[in-house]
């Protein structure tokens, strides 16, 4: 029998003897193994979401120890919302990278960080409606096509801030790729899925090598200590940049969802809601302080896929480490030393790997791309978004991801009343509740049941 709940997302039954999973069995996320155990598989979750959490940051110049910081309070209080019955760790979105960047040149961080809490504040609010209307409304707004275009618009976008970075240092940064990519196919498993951290680790090690770290601020670094922490400013200027956020994180927290259930054999699209509102709601509390705008981690699906363990006990586990990490000053600043050409190299893989998350998501999805509106939708954004169009409307500035978003929901929208109303093709098929972005598709999870191993990159925050 279940224990008692202290409160929402707190609390476990032992699964078995707590030692062992019985074949075929998974330890569900109302159950935990020995705390021992249990704490291990926490501490498997913060290392697979370390190497693309503390990039988010350092990307953008926030302080890595206070989105650490953020990162694990996110998370417990995304498990306290979900009432436990969706395990999950919220590391940093890559989708914020573009627009934090454009909002940080025009208003500095405090406008970026204004324009996270709104973006928080947007996920809260579709989270509401979901929750109280269901999520079918979400599938028609964005089928897959239109959300494989945004997702790789957003990637394509940020092409030329990697190029920038590898100028700085192309000898590190071309060490960081090569890295990147030999881990990817050199390991199996949990290294396989850390070719990121593995990548940056090597690419910094060629860095000290050739004198481009500067180790000065780790010594004037103390043990223990609060992160930095810095208040938000408001500008209507940054709603454009940040109104495709919300439209990719929606996508991201229903997938993830989504997965779980697939996994655990449960239906959970009743809390879908509640994840959104979750998430959107650790998005907020990131933006009031100087942290990094939070996602579902994909991740973390691999760690939970290969121990088949999706208890959230683990993640209360990992997200206490996170926040006991983040009041190490001196680790942030030794994440704080890592040179642009390791940015750079690390931006290369990433920002390539977001943009073709989206093609993948078209492909999962049979888009038929001999449909003139489907072509359109995917086309039409991506080169919006890559030569940077910049519309202007007084002080709202929409530019590039901004705008090839819009233009993707208008140019499906649009077309396909066109054609329903000429009678022709309406470019899409809407009767597959399954057909929108999931991080791991019923492909992935088949060949995961099978006995097989997730050794797919699930990166592209």
């Amino acid at each position: 029998m279940a224990r008692r709940r202290i409160l929402p997302g707190f609390g476990w039954s032992l699964h078995g003897d707590g030692k062992t999973i019985r074949p075929g069995d998974v330890v569900a996320p109302d159950e935990r193994l020995s705390w021992f155990q249990t704490t291990g598989v926490g501490m498997q979750h913060v290392v697979a979401m370390f190497g693309a959490t503390f990039l988010v940051p350092v990307i953008t110049g926030f302080p890595p120890s206070t989105t650490l910081l953020f990162s694990g309070i996110g998370t417990l209080l995304f498990l306290v919302i979900t009432a436990g019955r969706v395990p999950s760790y919220l590391g940093s979105s890559f989708a914020f990278l573009a627009p934090v960047g454009a909002a940080t040149a025009q208003y500095g961080m405090g406008g970026a960080l204004g324009g996270i809490f709104m973006a928080g504040l947007g996920l809260l609010l579709v989270g509401l409606i979901v929750h109280f209307a269901g999520p079918a409304w979400i599938q028609r707004l964005m089928p897959p096509v239109v959300t494989g275009s945004i997702v790789a618009l957003i990637g394509l976008n940020l092409a030329p801030a990697a190029w920038d970075n590898v100028q700085e240092g192309p000898v590190t940064a071309t060490a960081t790729i090569v890295a990147m990519l030999v881990c990817g196919v050199l390991f199996r498993g949990l290294l396989g899925r850390l070719s990121i951290l593995l990548g940056v680790v090597v690419g910094y090690i060629v860095a000290v090598i050739r004198n481009e770290v500067d180790f000065s601020e780790i010594g004037e670094a103390g043990w223990v200590g609060l992160p930095e922490f810095t208040t938000p400013t408001f500008h209507i200027g940054v709603i454009g940049l940040f109104i495709p956020v919300i439209l990719v994180l929606v996508a991201e927290n229903v997938g993830h969802v989504k997965s779980v259930g697939l996994m655990t054999k449960r239906d959970l699209d009743p809390v879908t809601g509640r994840a959104l509102m979750a998430d959107g709601a650790a998005t907020m509390l990131a933006g009031t302080g100087g942290g990094s705008g939070t996602t579902t981690y994909a991740e973390n699906i691999g760690v939970m896929a290969s121990s088949k363990v999706y208890s959230t006990a683990a993640y209360w586990v990992a997200g206490t480490f996170a926040i006991l990490l983040a009041l190490v000053p001196k680790f942030g600043a030794v994440v704080n030393t890592i040179p642009d050409g390791v940015l750079g190299g690390a931006g290369t893989v990433l920002y390539g790997m977001i943009g073709i998350l989206g093609v993948r998501i078209w492909v999962q999805n049979r888009v038929d791309f001999s449909n003139p509106i489907n072509l359109a939708v995917a086309g039409v954004p991506l080169i919006i978004a890559i030569a940077d169009y910049t519309i202007t409307f007084g002080d709202v500035v929409l530019k590039g991801i901004a705008v090839g978003s819009l233009s993707a929901l208008a140019i499906h929208h649009g077309m396909s009343a066109i054609a329903r109303w000429r009678g022709t093709d309406a470019g899409y098929e809407d009767s597959d509740p399954e057909a929108i972005a999931t991080p791991i598709n019923r492909r992935d999870i088949d060949h995961l049941e099978a006995g097989g191993d997730l050794d797919d990159d699930l990166s592209g925050k």
